[in-house]
């Protein structure tokens, strides 16, 4: 059975692809829509219903996936920053703390859908205004929620992790990978 996953993700693809996981990618263009007051667990799963759902539309006959992640400090969901004012605000409020990165996956097949959210703690060291600049400048931060990439150089701001690793990266992909077989085992 065809996979497709339904992310422009390079994180996303490059993680199934170690996986083994024979895929292609068709991305959604979905407006993304979260009902206030949903928790984060809830807005990754809804999100990644959202996007799974658009291109299941157009490839019925396939086992879809959609993902998507936001980190949580303080209560606060931090997507992908706008800017890199934003950036370093990000930055700033994670400095020295423990947050939360959830991701959420979304797998349709054949009309089966599993959805499920995991969730990481990360730790930061407290970061100086001038390792945040830095970091900043290199550009990675602007296309990943809580403006880091723990893969890349934002290696140096991680004290710890507590969970998955590769949920912070940007997808589960141990139960995304065992929830892909389940379904395609079973049509």
């Amino acid at each position: 059975m065809k996979i497709i996953l339904a992310s422009a993700s390079p994180r996303r693809r490059e993680l199934l692809s170690v996986a083994g996981v024979d895929f292609e990618v068709h991305t959604s263009d979905v407006e993304e829509q979260v009902p206030e007051g949903a928790s984060p667990e809830e807005t990754v799963k809804l999100l990644a219903g959202q996007k799974a759902s658009a291109v299941a539309e157009r490839f019925g006959d396939c086992c879809v996936i959609g993902a998507d992640t936001v980190v949580v400090c303080d209560g606060k969901i931090l997507g992908k920053p706008r800017d890199r004012a934003q950036a370093y605000d990000m930055l700033r409020m994670l400095s020295g703390k423990t947050h939360c990165v959830f991701t959420g996956v979304c797998i349709i097949c054949r009309g089966k859908t599993v959805s499920f959210a995991e969730k990481t703690e990360v730790t930061f060291y407290d970061l100086t205004d001038d390792e945040i600049n830095a970091y900043i400048a290199t550009g990675e931060p602007m296309d990943k929620a809580g403006a880091y990439g723990i893969q890349g150089r934002g290696c140096v701001l991680i004290k710890g992790i507590l969970g998955d690793y590769f949920n912070v990266v940007g997808l589960p992909v141990a139960e995304t990978v065992r929830a892909i077989n389940k379904l395609t085992k079973n049509n």
